[in-house]
């Protein structure tokens, strides 16, 4: 990060919103996609042994949503603007977009083998952009490294998820 530009400036909380607005944005319409099923559809599939207990769910993401606003943040502040960041900035909207969808494909529309298919697309562009992050800002790209871990739990978890429930 440029260490020219001043922690709390105009631009700096501008950068600051929009990070956050991006993943509460990503977050809120996943949630919308998920609420639907947990009720009854979720609960009545069958799931392996591994499978975190409900609450482990919000918490991680939580935390998650959190890195990954932080790192979107540090992107943004770097300068001077390059096609690397560009690319990058690009990359982490589009793995937000997948993210998202993945939560209406597999909750919403009750459909893990749909969710299977998008959480592989995620996990690559998950690491595409972990890529991206950490040749720019490396601190970035480490605050991508839980993401890329749990969203492969989350892969093998849909997987056998899809395997037991044919």
């Amino acid at each position: 990060m440029n260490q020219n530009i001043p922690a709390f400036s105009r631009s700096s909380l501008l950068h600051m919103a929009i990070a956050i607005g991006a993943v509460v944005l990503t977050s809120g319409l996943g949630q919308i996609g998920t609420t639907r099923s947990l009720g009854n559809w979720y609960p009545a599939l069958v799931k392996p042994g591994f499978t975190p207990p409900n609450l482990a769910f919000p918490i991680a993401w939580t935390a998650l949503f959190a890195l990954m606003a932080y790192a979107f943040w540090r992107i943004l502040e770097t300068r001077p603007e390059s096609p690397a960041r560009t690319q990058a900035i690009r990359l982490f909207l589009a793995q937000l977009v997948l993210n998202a969808t993945w939560s209406w494909a597999f909750f919403g529309f009750q459909n893990p083998k749909a969710g299977l298919a998008v959480i592989l697309v995620l996990e690559v562009a998950i690491l595409f952009t972990l890529r991206g992050f950490w040749r720019i800002d490396r601190p970035a790209g480490w605050c991508l490294v839980p993401y890329a871990a749990w969203v492969a739990f989350a892969t093998l978890l849909n997987a056998s998820i899809v395997w037991l429930n044919p």
